[in-house]
C-alpha cells in the first residue's frame, strides 16, 4: 500500500459519518449539516439536457471538451466577470473540481519547485493531492482578525523561492468569508516574481449574499493564474461532476497532455447538460435566494466569526468559549443536529464550526427550534 496512504489520518468526515451512524442507532433523527452536499435537485432543463444528449454520445470522452461547452463556459465568464478568455487556448473541463485540484501538484510541481501552500483553515483536498504527489505541503494560519485572509508578508523567502502552488479558495470553506480583488492581484505579483501558481478555488462565487464575489479570472494579468470552477455547487450538480480549468495556454497544453493518463474527462452527455447550465442565471437565482432564507433562520442563532459566512453555504460559528469545536459538535449532535467541528479543517479551526445549508427549510425550521433550546 502507498505509505502515504498509510500514513493518513481518516478522512475528516468520514469520522463525522461514524459518529452520525452512532447516533442514527440510538435512535435519533438528525438534521444534518455537516457535509457541504447540496439536496436540491438539478433543474429539470438540465437534467432534458443530459437525457437529450445521451443518442448523441459514443466513444471515451476526450481531454479538450465538447468546443460547445468551452464557448458555454467563456461567455459565462465574460457575463459574470467581464473575462474575456480564449475557449480554445484558456479552457479546459474536469470532472468536477475536486479531482482537478488533487492532480494538479503532478502538473504544477518539480524538483526544485517542491512546495504547496495552504492557508488553513482549509479543504483538505489540498494538502492530499501534495502528500500523494510527493510534495511538501506548507500551512498558513488564516484568522479572524485578518477576515480569514493570509498573511502574505509573514511567509519566509525560502517557502516563496520553493512554492509551486499557493491554494486560494474564496469565498472560502469553511468560513465563508471573501476577498477584495486587490488580494488576488498582490498574490499574482508574487506568483509572477517567485515562479509559483497561483491556483484559485472559485466553487463558491455563485453563492453569496450580498454582492458577488470578486474572482482571479478578473485580473488584468493572469500570468501564473490558475481558476478551478464547477457546477456542482452553483447548479446543484455534484452527481454530474463537471467543472473546468481555467488558465494560460502553455498550461492548458499540460493539462492537454496529462489529463488523457488519468481518465477524468466529463462525459459527453454531461457535457451537453452543462452547457445548458453555464448559459441560464435564472436557476442560480432561484438557488441563492434558497440558501438566504435558510441563512436568515439560522443565522441569528449563532454567533459568526467576524468576516465570514458573507458567501458560500456555510455558516462559521465561534463555539462557546471554553468549549472545543469537536466537543461542541458532539453536544449538538447529542440533540439531533449535525455540524463540522472546525478542527476538522486545520489547527486554525479551532474554537469554530461550520454548519451547511443543505438540509431542507422544513428540516431548518426544525433544527432552529431544538437549537433555541440547547445554546
Amino acid at each position: 500500500m502507498n505509505p502515504v496512504l498509510e500514513a493518513m489520518q481518516t478522512y475528516p468526515f468520514v469520522r463525522l459519518d461514524d459518529a452520525k451512524a452512532a447516533a442514527r442507532a440510538r435512535g435519533l433523527d438528525l438534521v444534518d449539516f455537516g457535509m457541504g452536499d447540496p439536496i436540491e435537485p438539478t433543474p429539470e432543463f438540465i437534467q432534458r439536457a443530459l437525457a437529450d444528449a445521451l443518442p448523441l454520445t459514443a466513444g471515451y470522452p476526450r481531454a479538450p471538451g465538447l468546443p460547445d461547452l468551452r464557448d458555454a463556459i467563456a461567455g459565462w465568464l465574460a457575463r459574470r466577470f467581464g473575462a474575456e478568455v480564449d475557449p480554445e487556448g484558456e479552457l479546459i473541463p474536469t470532472y468536477g473540481s475536486k479531482e482537478a485540484i488533487f492532480l494538479f501538484p503532478l502538473v504544477a510541481c518539480g524538483a526544485e519547485k517542491d512546495v504547496v501552500v495552504i492557508p488553513e483553515p482549509a479543504y483538505p483536498v489540498y494538502e492530499r493531492g501534495a502528500r500523494f504527489a510527493g510534495v511538501e505541503p506548507r500551512f498558513v494560519p488564516l484568522c479572524e482578525a485578518n477576515g480569514w485572509l493570509p498573511d502574505l508578508d509573514a511567509i519566509d523567502d525560502e517557502t516563496w523561492e520553493r512554492c509551486a502552488i499557493f491554494w486560494v479558495n474564496y469565498p472560502h470553506n469553511p468560513t465563508g468569508a471573501v476577498a477584495p480583488l486587490s488580494f488576488f492581484e498582490e498574490l499574482a505579483e508574487r506568483a509572477r516574481a517567485h515562479g509559483f501558481q497561483l491556483a484559485s478555488d472559485e466553487a463558491y462565487t455563485e453563492l453569496w449574499f450580498d454582492a458577488p464575489p470578486r474572482s482571479a479570472v478578473q485580473l488584468d494579468d493572469r500570468r501564473n493564474v490558475v481558476v478551478f470552477q464547477t457546477l456542482s455547487k452553483r447548479s446543484s450538480m455534484t452527481g454530474y461532476r463537471s467543472g473546468f480549468v481555467c488558465a494560460e495556454p502553455d498550461l492548458i497544453d499540460a493539462l492537454r497532455s496529462f489529463r488523457p493518463n488519468t481518465g477524468t474527462a466529463p462525459q459527453e452527455f454531461v457535457q451537453r447538460a452543462s452547457v445548458a447550465a453555464w448559459n441560464d442565471e435564472v436557476h442560480v437565482a432561484e438557488t441563492r435566494d434558497g440558501y438566504a432564507r435558510k441563512r436568515a433562520l439560522l443565522a441569528p442563532l449563532f454567533a459568526l466569526a467576524e468576516g465570514s459566512s458573507a458567501a458560500t453555504f456555510y455558516l462559521w460559528l465561534r463555539v462557546p468559549t471554553g468549549e472545543s469545536s469537536e466537543a461542541f459538535a458532539t453536544r449538538l449532535l447529542d440533540h439531533g443536529v449535525v455540524v463540522a467541528p472546525g478542527s476538522y479543517f486545520g489547527p486554525s479551526g479551532e474554537g469554530y464550526a461550520r454548519l451547511a445549508l443543505v438540509p431542507s427549510l422544513e428540516e431548518c425550521e426544525r433544527a432552529a427550534s431544538i437549537l433555541r433550546e440547547v445554546l
